[in-house]
């Protein structure tokens, strides 16, 4: 949690790939794709619809990447964390601007036009950012995107972990453990769930109408998302850091005041506390991020956590292989 507020999502993908942060005095590894892995990337998801989600467009983006790495399969420690900062470079930098004519300094619509990065030097958080939201980012709601990248990079073995160790067990190459992760984590009880919680703030029109919302949502017999955790039983910790975060960046937000409504009317009828989907579709609103945008974060984050779990289990002896027990019927067997 603390390395949230003082650290970078580069640092701390190192962290878990390498064991440490790079000593101040080393020269940080690119974090760009090739020309070849972004063009096919580019070209595969701009086939897509119009109003593509962000996730969607990550679906198609990781195998045209793939398909450009002859050397994929390489699958030592050195080449696999290669991999890894190609695979998230490509992911943001394949993604269509959220505003591809608005005019830009530097980097497209990064907010930080003199900050003295250019092209891929731009930290992942300041790429990401003109990929989900039109507007500049200030520097406290772009220390809240860096944050919740930070928060949302690796969390034991979750539904997506456990599918992308499964695929690296049988040494699947990091692209494909990538897309594997991908597949698991857009189910509505994964990541997924903050698509549901950006659709719920924007489904009120101000803090009035948050019971009404809630209300509806819970007549049609649905959850409502983005609280309760299966670990957190008492409150999700990387949620109060990151709802905290983006208080301070935008106290006077209208979306916030909405969500903040959500919380209170969710209180009342002594629910489960807010999760981590809660805290960043909360930020995507307040952030003005285009429909999607949590999940694009959270599947952006969890890339470099699937990437440290494929390194442990490529060093492993071999498949990860459950076995079944067979509950049904006894079989009859006509003699």
């Amino acid at each position: 949690i603390r390395l949230a507020t003082s650290r970078t999502f580069e640092d701390v993908a190192e962290l878990l790939w390498t064991g440490g942060f790079p000593a101040p005095s080393q020269t940080r590894a690119p974090w760009q794709a090739t020309p070849a892995a972004l063009a096919a990337g580019r070209a595969a998801q701009a086939a897509l619809p119009a109003a593509t989600l962000p996730l969607e467009r990550f679906q198609v983006i990781v195998p045209a990447m793939a398909a450009t790495d002859p050397l994929r399969l390489q699958l030592d420690p050195a080449a696999v964390v290669a991999a890894g900062r190609s695979i998230i470079a490509g992911l943001v930098d394949c993604l269509p601007l959220a505003a591809p004519d608005s005019p830009g300094s530097g980097y497209p619509n990064s907010g930080y036009p003199n900050s003295g990065y250019s092209g891929a030097d731009y930290p992942i958080a300041d790429r990401l950012w003109p990929r989900l939201c039109e507007r500049q980012a200030s520097p406290a709601l772009r220390r809240a995107l860096s944050a919740a990248l930070i928060l949302l990079a690796d969390h034991e073995l979750a539904a997506s972990t456990l599918a992308a160790r499964v695929a690296a067990s049988v040494r699947a190459d990091p692209y494909a453990v990538v897309g594997t992760g991908l597949g698991a984590m857009s189910g509505v009880l994964h990541g997924g769930a903050s698509l549901g919680v950006e659709t719920l703030i924007a489904a009120a029109r101000g803090p009035q109408d948050v019971p009404q919302v809630v209300g509806e949502l819970l007549r049609r017999g649905e959850k409502i998302p983005g609280f309760g955790h299966f670990v957190y039983r008492s409150g999700d910790p990387r949620a109060v850091v990151l709802l905290g975060l983006v208080r301070r960046a935008a106290p006077k937000s209208g979306q916030l005041a909405v969500a903040e409504a959500v919380l209170a009317e969710v209180r009342r009828k002594s629910l489960p506390e807010p999760n981590i989907d809660f805290a960043v579709a909360t930020l995507a609103r307040v952030a003005g991020m285009v429909p999607g945008a949590g999940e694009a974060v959270f599947a952006v984050a969890r890339t470099a956590g699937w990437i440290a779990h494929a390194l442990e289990a490529y060093a492993g002896g071999g498949p990860l292989r459950p076995r079944a027990v067979y509950t049904g019927p006894p079989a009859i067997i006509d003699p």
